[in-house]
């Protein structure tokens, strides 16, 4: 019974109705990349426009503005995509095995994940450090700071590894439960998104 307890707590956790710190950071993220898949699409928006009935308006760097928002939208959003499972790995071979052996793969598959976001995130600020270090800026009028640019590889590395961390512990805190989220054919592998 407290293992079922363990899990429904852990469930209602992973789908953010329990009022947590997660929950928290979870809308935080939607709504922050909301917030720069509306301004792009603004922009682009702004961008069409002006170029047919305002050419006097038109701004010439919107295309790159509109790349610098996305390219952060995508770097946040990823931390979402670990949060829900939905993040590229090799599922083929983990819903064949048995669940002991598919709980030792996930294991495996978060720790090489861990490592890899740490090395981004390591890599991502050495580039942020030398765009600042040489004052580098985009060959646009605009001459944006491209370490604000490059900062999302960092940033977008840095929420990964957190949410494959909250993952590894998930795994050893609950060590009985199938680490494969049961799915039915033509739907999304997490039932509580369908």
């Amino acid at each position: 019974m407290l293992q079922r307890t363990n899990e429904s707590a852990m469930t209602r956790s992973r789908r953010g109705r329990d009022g947590s710190g997660l929950t928290i950071w979870d809308r935080a993220e939607r709504a922050i990349v909301g917030m720069l898949g509306l301004a792009a699409l603004a922009c682009a928006v702004w961008q069409v426009l002006s170029r047919y009935f305002f050419p006097q308006q038109s701004i010439g760097y919107a295309e790159e503005v509109i790349v610098y928002l996305l390219i952060w939208a995508v770097m946040i959003v990823s931390s979402q995509l670990v949060r829900t499972d939905s993040h590229v790995r090799p599922d083929v071979l983990r819903n064949v095995v048995p669940p002991g052996v598919a709980r030792w793969l996930e294991v495996f598959n978060c720790a090489a994940a861990v490592v890899f976001c740490a090395a981004l995130t390591g890599y991502g600020w050495r580039i942020v450090a030398i765009a600042v270090a040489i004052d580098e800026r985009s060959a646009s009028d605009l001459r944006f700071p491209m370490w604000i640019y490059y900062a999302a590889l960092p940033a977008g590395g840095m929420l990964m590894m957190i949410r494959y961390v909250i993952r590894l512990v998930g795994l050893a805190a609950f060590p009985h439960r199938n680490p494969v989220a049961p799915h039915h054919i033509g739907g999304h592998e997490r039932p509580d998104i369908d």
